[in-house]
């Protein structure tokens, strides 16, 4: 390992370590918000894929803004789901474009905000306001009458925390954080320093960027000042960087600079335009005849930019500086192969399988969570090897990157983009398993990417302890799911959570938590898609798992 990687190594660890920290507290602050209603997706067994949000009506909505302020409050004060008075207003009812600068806008006529952290996939947020006093007036006047966020009506609770939590402290305007920490969520197609930079200077002069990807995808970014911080944050935290996807999540970071030592896609520095992508090896390099690239191909390998998120209209937000249009153009998304060294290709190549405990089905089980399924095909002349054609290569990049380098039965996945563009059925033998080694999955109903609507529900996450189960009939108990994780051989889960169902819901919902994010891995292979019938039942439930945005139960 070269001097200028262990360094980068080292970076990201210490960069990626600072990012999980303020990750857990955030996770604890919304789980407090989560005790009074449960918020985990649910499912339906007719809609086959996730929901991102666990509030299914505006009326109940209204019956807990109604309960909490009403008549409730007045004539009954031991009402067990009263909350005390806080400075801090939990906010739910969000359109799915809102932003932080939509609820300051929105809500500072209340009196002065400190902070906001905002939950996108939820549609909620929590707003912080400097005074006790302020956060009382909010919620009652969305009590009496509606209040409106970015054209639709929003409800208010007082929040069972007294303070955000957060690394700096930015109750002062005049104090802060001018690096921020981007967590990515739903990342259907690659985040880049390209991407980042073209999202982030319009509204505030970016210096550096450090992207790393620990746990999911996460970025820090450090401007000029604190107030272009400041800015940004309340610009885009909440936004989509692409239509339904790679929704930002924005909070301040830990690290007040950011150290990179090579410009490339995952770190950049602005100031230093010199820091150019350094080979491993050392010494002369070799002269390349024709130059970098094709002329054809563009510098920053996107094609022509993409309009999609308007900027809000309050000029606060935006450089005074430059003249800024009003709507930032974002960069088409970017193929995984334009960054790996290979074409472009739709094509996985998986190494390090267990040789009798995986299998085509077990790898679908697996890599269906991040796109489409076409064809699995283990290679005969490299034993534990199996090539994944896949939708397309945004669909490889995401497995590529929840993927690589887990550990699965023991052994660690090595996930790459093939340099095969499509599956070929030949040379197909037995498996140790006796199942065959080619199979064709384009017609099967368990692929989750198979519709824009469909994969709108589905989120991408990475492999975690816990484990979300959705479309399993209502007379399946913790016992029974106990009892087929022993029948298949798989760890048990140590914590087991199951979600109130609708009325009219012919299926059930929860959480498994498992003691390592490694069982749950295997328990996810195996029984993902397991058939379950009931007796005098015309057909099997198809049990679905899926990785959890919660971290623990």
């Amino acid at each position: 390992m070269s001097t200028v990687e262990g360094a980068r190594q080292r970076e990201e660890g210490d960069y990626g370590r600072a990012a999980k920290r303020l990750k857990t507290e955030e996770r604890e602050t919304e789980e407090r918000e989560e005790g009074e209603e449960e918020l985990e997706e649910g499912e339906d067994s007719d809609t086959g894929s996730l929901t991102g949000n666990g509030e299914s009506s505006v009326d109940n909505r209204a019956r807990w803004s109604a309960n909490q302020y009403g008549a409730g409050r007045r004539d009954n004060d031991e009402d067990s789901h009263r909350i005390s008075p806080s400075p801090v207003v939990h906010v739910r009812g969000l359109c799915e474009a809102v932003v932080e600068a939509d609820l300051i806008d929105a809500l500072e006529k209340f009196g002065s905000i400190c902070y906001v952290m905002m939950m996108p996939f939820k549609r909620q947020a929590l707003v912080e306001f400097s005074a006790a006093e302020s956060a009382d007036r909010c919620v009652s006047c969305g009590a009496k009458e509606p209040v409106y966020i970015a054209g639709q009506q929003a409800y208010f609770n007082y929040s069972t925390s007294k303070r955000i939590t957060r690394p700096t402290n930015a109750d002062n305007p005049n104090s802060g954080n001018k690096v921020l920490l981007l967590s990515i969520q739903n990342p259907l197609y690659p985040i880049t320093t390209d991407v980042l930079y073209t999202v982030c200077n319009p509204i505030g002069s970016v210096l550096r960027i450090v992207i790393f990807k620990r746990n999911g995808i996460q970025a820090m970014v450090e401007f000029e000042s604190i107030q272009c911080a400041q800015k940004a944050k309340a610009a885009l935290n909440g936004a989509d960087i692409y239509a339904g996807c790679c929704t930002l999540k924005i909070e301040y970071a830990r690290p007040t600079r950011l150290n990179v030592i090579k410009n490339d896609n995952e770190s950049w520095d602005y100031t230093k335009p010199y820091l150019v992508r350094r080979d491993r090896g050392k010494g002369r390099q070799r002269q390349a005849i024709l130059g970098e690239h094709p002329s054809s191909y563009s510098d920053n390998g996107y094609g022509p930019p993409c309009p999609l998120l308007p900027l809000p209209g309050n000029s606060r937000y935006k450089l005074t500086s430059v003249d800024v249009p009003d709507m930032v153009s974002y960069p088409l998304p970017q193929s995984s192969s334009s960054y790996s060294g290979h074409a472009p290709s739709s094509v996985a190549m998986v190494s390090g399988l267990h040789s009798s405990k995986m299998n085509c089905t077990r790898i679908f089980n697996l890599f269906c969570l991040y796109g489409n399924i076409e064809k699995v095909k283990f290679m005969k002349s490299v034993p534990g090897t199996a090539l994944v054609e896949m939708g397309d290569e945004y669909a490889v990049d995401r497995a590529i990157t929840h993927l690589n380098s887990i550990k699965v039965f023991g052994k660690r996945l090595n996930v790459c983009v093939s340099k095969q563009h499509a599956v070929i059925p030949s040379q197909v033998f037995e498996l140790e398993d006796g199942s065959s080694s080619y199979k064709d999955f384009a017609m099967t109903r368990n692929n989750r990417f198979s519709s824009a609507g469909q994969a709108s529900k589905n989120i991408i996450q990475p492999p975690s302890a816990v484990l979300h189960y959705y479309n399993v009939p209502p007379c399946i108990s913790q016992d029974h799911l106990l009892r087929l994780c022993t029948e298949y051989d798989v760890p048990g889960f140590v914590k087991f959570k199951m979600f109130d169902a609708k009325p009219s819901s012919k299926t059930i919902s929860g959480l498994l938590e498992f003691d390592s994010k490694t069982e749950a891995v295997e328990v996810l292979t195996v029984l993902n898609h397991y058939q379950i019938r009931i007796p005098n039942g015309s057909n099997p439930y198809t049990l679905k798992l899926c990785f959890s945005t919660s971290s623990h139960l």
